[in-house]
């Protein structure tokens, strides 16, 4: 199969995720008598390998050094999340939430308000180990691909109006760069050649094949249950 059109550039949010980094929760003078608590780790690192997998089969991607450096200059607005939603607990607008681009990674540093329930939820999990993860949400605005399409390294992302955010469980690496909706898909199977989407439907049918007619193999042809989960394909 032509790996080739893996080359073009995602137009939909990503998402990656990875344990915590160099993780602290600390209180922290206000300046006022009060306190803040001060969230402090790496969203992502940089110049490792992690694997990912798209429609067309398993990848490594890297996010490189340096990939965010031009969007925190140029004033990103992120906010500072627990599972990319909710209310916003920090943000680069108003300056409780400072990004850092170093060589180990995107840096994350949030003034979060003791105050508020969502802190106390999440400094009662961080405490407890039961949350353990930081994801990242961005755009791809760089990309390049090794000459065999087995490697993507990601050179430059977008970060206005994505997040940063604690979750419970990151969405998993394997499927975090696969987000794509009907239209991508469409888009992507009509670049193919008739062998090679047929490859890609039997490859679908394969994978949810269900035991809906008890039809044995024939020389004639695919069994009832192929042709009916490649049916299933072709609708998604």
């Amino acid at each position: 199969m032509d790996l080739s059109v893996r080359a073009e550039r995602p137009t939909n949010m990503q998402r990656r995720s990875m344990p915590f980094r160099d993780v602290e929760l600390r209180a922290k003078p206000d300046g006022t008598g009060g306190s803040i608590l001060t969230f402090t780790g790496y969203a992502t690192v940089y110049d490792v390998g992690y694997e990912m997998e798209d429609w067309l089969g398993p990848f490594t991607e890297v996010m490189r050094a340096g990939a965010a450096s031009k969007t925190i200059s140029e004033g990103a607005d992120v906010p500072f999340l627990i599972n990319h939603s909710g209310l916003t607990l920090a943000r680069t607008k108003s300056g409780t939430l400072k990004l850092a681009d170093d060589s180990t990674g995107l840096h994350t540093e949030a003034g979060l308000d003791p105050r508020n329930n969502a802190v106390q939820d999440l400094q009662s999990a961080m405490e407890r180990g039961d949350i353990d993860e930081m994801s990242l949400a961005f755009w791809i605005v760089r990309q390049q691909w090794s000459p065999d399409y087995d490697q993507r390294d990601i050179l430059e992302i977008n970060l206005n109006k994505g997040d940063v955010s604690v979750v419970n469980y990151g969405a998993n690496p394997n499927t975090a760069g696969a987000q794509l909706n009907s239209r991508d898909v469409t888009a992507q199977l009509q670049r193919l050649s008739t062998e090679e989407r047929r490859q890609v439907f039997d490859r679908l049918a394969a994978e949810f094949t269900e035991p809906l007619a008890p039809v044995e193999d024939t020389p004639a042809g695919p069994t009832l249950a192929l042709l009916q989960a490649r049916a299933r394909a072709l609708a998604l």
